[in-house]
């Protein structure tokens, strides 16, 4: 199977896939933020925390495990960490689900 195991271990938490589905339009699902452009850096850590409802450490979690199977990226700005979606990576996941299943 030439599917990424890591990157299907990362979205089978329906908390994982809540946070690519709310980083698919970060203008319409959090507000603005001082330090970092919400498309071109990506939505601050705590936005989404506090979007989600979950503790800092569970979202560090979460956003790490999405970073390091390459469906996120990660930008560090100021001390605050953002991140954006890896659209690549995304659609490449997609279309290995599509030939493979």
């Amino acid at each position: 199977m030439s599917l990424r195991l890591d990157a299907l271990k990362a979205i089978a938490s329906p908390v994982r896939l809540s946070i690519l589905e709310l980083l698919k339009d970060p203008l319409g699902n959090f507000p603005p933020q001082v330090d970092g452009d919400l498309i071109v850096d990506g939505v601050c850590a705590d936005f989404i925390r506090e979007r989600l409802g979950i503790a800092a450490a569970t979202a560090s979690r979460h956003l790490t495990l999405l970073t390091d199977a390459g469906l996120l990226v990660a930008t560090r700005k100021k001390g605050w960490t953002f991140y954006r979606r890896h659209e690549p990576a995304i659609a490449d996941l997609a279309a290995s689900l599509s030939a493979e299943l």
